[in-house]
């Protein structure tokens, strides 16, 4: 005879098949209850307790249904918000880890019968865009956040600064060439003259002659300085080429998103590892926990004057810094780099959103 108890092999057996996921037909939505087999939920329907939920539900179940889709609907979006963000994914993946959650609610309690119906009707509202292929059924979370609009508003407003910015040099570097060739010719042509010369007078201006090469030497060197002023400036306008992804793993960053509550809203975080560019998995410093975020959901932290800090975005990126001062007033800083070939350079007018401070 075994011992009865709650230690007892049978007991340890059923708690170990009542944590794992089971049938969803032999779940009751409205008493919330799991049955293990057919028997276990006849008995389970017959009882009082299910009776009176029954009951209950009579009384409006068109209520009752709205308000399981409701929930079903918010809890399924959220999920898609949180883990995959705006990422195209198949709808089978979503079900899947949605109800990897014991308390989720059912689908048989929605008003949709089955996961194409209601992945069709997400796109029909415009909660997803979603497509059919021949692997199936793909959705892509449409972000509607105000405060994503806002953000993304900034940096299309950046791109047509940088592109102003990319045209304005373009134009200096084609002056500055057309000064270099205009500025040949005059040059050039007192050379030729100057050895032209008869043999008499070859003698008595050798002196002056010798003086020649040092003048055109110095004139090559000037010219030489000035392709490579060009040659740098072309190389400085392709690196301050902007970009719209600035996360980078190894810097702290602030949780400005009030969708995850009040527990990580403005609280800070390190980044550990960057995916898709746009997307960061963080380590909050208070609580330890990891978190999958959106870079529209994240801002940087400005240290204070002599912490460490990475040029994120512009000329500069990449680079390490040092902090030296803030400009409150042009929402800037001034940085000096301290590593790179630029190392050493004192760099003003670094906006607030382009380094960050480093863990």
């Amino acid at each position: 005879m075994g011992k009865e108890g709650f230690l007892s092999p049978k007991a340890i057996g059923n708690r170990i098949k009542a944590k794992g996921l089971q049938k969803l037909r032999w779940y009751c939505q409205m008493c919330q209850k799991q049955c293990r087999d057919e028997n276990g939920f006849k008995c389970h329907c017959m009882s009082e307790s299910h009776q009176r939920q029954l009951l209950l539900a009579s009384e409006d179940p068109n209520k009752i249904m709205d308000n399981f889709s409701q929930e079903f609907k918010n809890d399924f979006i959220e999920l898609i918000r949180r883990r995959f963000g705006t990422k195209r994914v198949q709808n089978n993946i979503v079900y899947n880890e949605y109800i990897n959650d014991r308390e989720h609610v059912h689908m048989n309690s929605t008003q949709w019968e089955t996961l194409t119906e209601f992945t069709k009707w997400l796109g029909k509202e415009g909660f997803c865009k979603v497509d059919e292929t021949p692997k199936g059924w793909y959705i892509q979370y449409i972000d509607r956040d105000p405060e994503t609009i806002r953000r993304q508003e900034e940096l299309e407003k950046k791109k047509k600064q940088d592109l102003d910015d990319q045209e304005r040099s373009a134009k200096f570097i084609e002056e500055q060439v057309r000064r270099g060739q205009g500025g040949r010719e005059p040059e050039e042509a007192p050379v030729f003259t100057e050895l032209k010369r008869e043999s008499e007078e070859e003698k008595t201006g050798s002196g002056k002659r010798k003086d020649a090469p040092s003048t055109s030497e110095a004139k090559e060197k000037k010219k030489k300085s000035a392709l490579d002023e060009i040659m740098e400036m072309e190389e400085q306008k392709k690196r301050s080429v902007r970009a719209d992804h600035w996360l980078h793993p190894g810097i702290v960053i602030k949780v400005v998103t009030k969708r995850l509550g009040e527990k990580y809203h403005k609280k800070k975080g390190v980044i550990k590892e960057v995916q898709d560019k746009y997307t960061a998995v963080v380590k909050m410093i208070d609580s330890g926990d990891k978190l999958k975020l959106d870079q529209s959901h994240l801002e940087t932290v400005i240290p204070a004057p002599g912490k460490r800090v990475l040029v994120l975005n512009g000329v500069y990126r990449d680079t390490e810094a040092l902090l030296d001062s803030i400009d409150e007033r042009k929402f800037s800083a001034t940085l000096t780099l301290d590593s790179g070939r630029m190392k050493g350079r004192r760099v003003d007018g670094i906006a607030y959103e382009d380094f960050s401070k480093m863990a």
